[in-house]
């Protein structure tokens, strides 16, 4: 949770806002002292139990924002103890790593309060979660693809909700959880609290909003396409084929501690985890085809400083929260410009200054002008010496698809077969779309 740190132990600001004395003193052993303003705005609203539509990004305190509120809703709830196979509340996320992270903002805050909370994603044995779904559990934080997985083994019961947070309620949508997402409101009660946050308002989450949301409340920090000015943003135009090498030079001259580099492709993830780790630079990659226990490790060791570099995609980096983090590097430039904000907020934050360098080859200028007009500015260029401009043609590292080849032509008889198998063929066609469902959830 972001905050200003001040030199005394004052938390009469978060008192303000209308906190119980055991979240106050759960604040205080982190060391926090002031809220952020997504904070400030969101805190009160929850406590005052109405639905919350609440636009704050990622690195803005907005985890603390709804879980401190929520907490003291559920402590103060006199309807009873949670059932087991019945959680109170329900908090959805798009990723594994935020839904971890979001776990142990509940834990930490929580630590003072007797209630119980537990965290389910895919990508993991299910067995260990059914198991612990038999105990009493107020909060659940869960991504889709595994509840409605669990709900659908008859493990977890979602009519005694009496809270329901959406998180980063935009990813989720961007990730295709659009219909998971109404199957799980199906299955909620229609009295209770609903709490969506979300990057921006819009159109598609304002749409949800009026699906879930009774009359809700608006509050708003921290525009969507604002980068911190505390990162220092900057461009080194470089051929494709010399990236990693400028990357490694740039790793090793400055003996950059930690450094989060992001990749278009898992694929390409992999690749330059293995050319840096020949360059004698520890690295590890995480993306969605990493196993939990792997993408779990290499959080742990980058977060604990025993990792220097971690490659990551953008789907996978949902969740990374890593405190004083100095350089982000965009090995290569998001498709979507609004990602590229996403990426470098991963620096800069708590007040903390940070770094984001962004290796640019000729065939992504038009992403890189993309990014500058969304966030109304020019990004300085700086040259390297030796790796300064271009040298391949625009166009020689976009990889063609190769055009398919025309369909032959069956004869007569083999056209009626087909239209006699024309059953067979659409229930083929509705397994593939069921393997694609399932395939989505379990990456989830």
């Amino acid at each position: 949770m972001p905050a200003i740190l001040l030199s005394t132990a004052d938390l009469s600001k978060f008192a303000e806002l209308g906190l119980a004395p055991a979240l106050l003193d759960a604040i205080a052993d982190t060391g926090y002292t002031t809220p952020t303003p997504i904070q400030s705005k969101a805190i009160p609203l929850v406590l005052g139990g109405g639905d919350l539509l609440a636009a704050a990004q990622t690195g803005t305190g907005k985890t603390a924002g709804f879980t401190l509120p929520l907490l003291q809703r559920l402590s103060e709830n006199n309807k009873g103890r949670a059932q087991p196979g019945k959680p109170r509340c329900l908090i959805l996320t798009p990723t594994r790593e935020l839904a971890a992270q979001i776990a142990e903002s509940v834990k930490t805050y929580g630590k003072h309060l007797p209630l119980k909370s537990l965290v389910v994603f895919g990508g993991v044995n299910i067995n260990p979660q059914r198991m612990a779904m038999r105990k009493p559990v107020d909060i659940l934080i869960a991504t889709p693809g595994r509840l409605l997985d669990l709900v659908g083994q008859n493990i977890v019961n979602l009519s005694s909700i009496d809270i329901l947070v959406l998180d980063e309620a935009d990813r989720m949508l961007d990730m295709g959880f659009i219909h998971d997402i109404k199957k799980v409101l199906k299955l909620l009660p229609k009295q209770k609290q609903s709490l969506l946050f979300s990057a921006t308002f819009s159109d598609d989450i304002r749409k949800l909003a009026h699906s879930l949301l009774n009359q809700p409340q608006e509050v708003s920090v921290t525009p969507r396409n604002t980068a911190s000015e505390l990162v220092e943003q900057v461009v080194h135009m470089v051929d494709k084929s010399r990236k990693r090498e400028l990357l490694s030079k740039l790793i090793q001259q400055h003996a950059w501690p930690q450094v989060l580099v992001f990749t278009k492709t898992k694929h390409g993830a992999n690749r330059l985890a293995e050319q840096l780790g020949k360059d004698g630079i520890e690295a590890l990659a995480i993306h969605g085809n990493k196993s939990q226990a792997a993408r779990t490790k290499a959080l742990a060791k980058f977060k604990d400083g025993s990792l220097q570099v971690l490659v990551a995609t953008d789907i996978a980096a949902r969740g990374i929260d890593i405190e004083d983090l100095p350089n982000v590097v965009n090995y290569e430039l998001p498709h979507v410009s609004e990602d590229y904000v996403h990426r470098i907020g991963r620096t800069g934050r708590a007040g903390a200054t940070g770094q984001a360098v962004s290796l640019v080859n000729v065939d992504e200028v038009k992403l890189l002008k993309g990014i500058e007009k969304l966030i109304g500015k020019n990004i300085p260029r700086v040259d390297i010496e030796g790796f300064t401009g271009h040298t391949e043609a625009l166009g020689s590292t976009v990889v063609e698809r190769k055009p398919r080849p025309p369909r032959k032509r069956k004869p007569n008889g083999a056209q009626s077969g087909n239209r006699q198998s024309g059953n067979a063929a659409s229930g083929n066609s509705k397994a593939q779309s069921k393997r694609s469902s399932n395939r989505r959830r379990k990456a989830s």
